[in-house]
């Protein structure tokens, strides 16, 4: 089984019974405000874990999509994804329950994982696509050295309304100036 581990956090690969707090951190409204409204059904939440599990098995492995875990508690408290593309390109994105939110765990789950990719994977640009209005995640990607290279204007339709959405990224060359002081 796949695991990287940090000071605070485990990450590893998502487990059958991780499925029931998955789709509860997805069932949030809080959460749900920017997806549409059939990529917030639980249903649909079921059948990714059961992927998510599949894709672990790939080879070669192209999708870490990892569950989280609290080293001190061992709870699953969210997701953190990282999934290769062509030209040593790769996008990242994740999730977290509202009551881990605000602690830096997600800070230190996403770099842990940024940096495997840059260093282990030899990942030459990682990329996330986010709602424009997506504070928290546009937030996160600039503690990890992200820098807004595109807004695509009323790029997405759902909850009856346009949405406008940004594309942050960073290059290895850049992770590697920044990752001694991020993963201190």
């Amino acid at each position: 089984m796949f695991k990287l581990e940090s000071r605070r956090v485990i990450l590893r690969d998502m487990q059958l019974s991780d499925e029931a707090a998955f789709v509860e951190l997805t069932q949030d409204e809080k959460y749900q405000r920017f997806y549409s409204e059939e990529d917030c059904r639980a249903e649909k939440y079921r059948q990714l874990t059961q992927l998510f599990i599949e894709q672990a098995q790939a080879q070669p492995r192209t999708a870490y999509q990892l569950a989280i875990e609290d080293k001190l508690t061992g709870n699953f408290i969210g997701t953190v994804c990282l999934r290769l593309e062509s030209d040593l390109q790769a996008s990242i994105g994740c999730g977290m329950s509202r009551r881990y939110q605000g602690t830096g765990l997600m800070q230190e789950a996403a770099s842990l994982l940024v940096d495997y990719g840059f260093n282990q994977l030899g990942v030459h640009r990682m990329y996330a696509e986010t709602i424009s209005e997506n504070r928290a995640a546009i937030k996160l990607c600039k503690y990890l050295g992200m820098v807004e290279e595109g807004r695509f204007h009323q790029h997405r339709f759902f909850k009856n309304q346009w949405w406008d959405t940004l594309v942050l990224a960073i290059r290895s060359n850049e992770w590697q100036q920044r990752s001694t002081v991020i993963l201190r």
